[in-house]
């Protein structure tokens, strides 16, 4: 079970670090597109850095919090990807209309990293909330 962790961990960093080098790659061509408050190309420098911890996270530290910080910014990052892609929301709030209906290799690769990190941390963070067998609290 240690060796398949491993993998899994493994995945999901490189997953997390091939989001972060592609928003942070792209991060300036966007710098222009700007509600009142934040510029897209911020946005992608935020989702560069969270991405960097996160996967930070799952090497080193290898605790629950951690690859549930590191699930929630793959799974925000590829929710933003999608909604973007197929929705023209406009301006939300405070965010710009970051609406861009068309495919390139960055921005596939970037899902594909995402993805990689979910479907490798999902399993970690579900083995970790089952209740082991013999413990007194799963009985009853």
């Amino acid at each position: 079970m240690a060796a398949v962790s491993l993998v899994l961990r493994g995945v999901a960093a490189v997953g997390l670090a091939v989001d972060a080098y592609i928003h942070l790659k792209l991060a300036h061509q966007y710098s222009s597109v700007t509600s009142s408050t934040v510029s897209e190309g911020t946005l992608f420098r935020i989702e560069a850095a969270a991405a960097t911890i996160a996967a930070l996270l799952v090497v080193f530290w290898r605790h629950v919090a951690g690859d549930a910080f590191a699930w929630l910014t793959a799974a925000a990052g590829l929710a933003a990807i999608l909604l973007y892609r197929y929705a023209d929301p406009g301006t939300l709030g405070p965010l710009p209309d970051m609406y861009e209906p068309t495919w390139f290799a960055d921005k596939v690769w970037a899902l594909i990293g995402q993805a990689a990190a979910i479907a490798a941390l999902t399993p970690l963070l579900a083995r970790r909330r089952r209740p082991r067998s013999g413990n007194p609290a799963s009985t009853g």
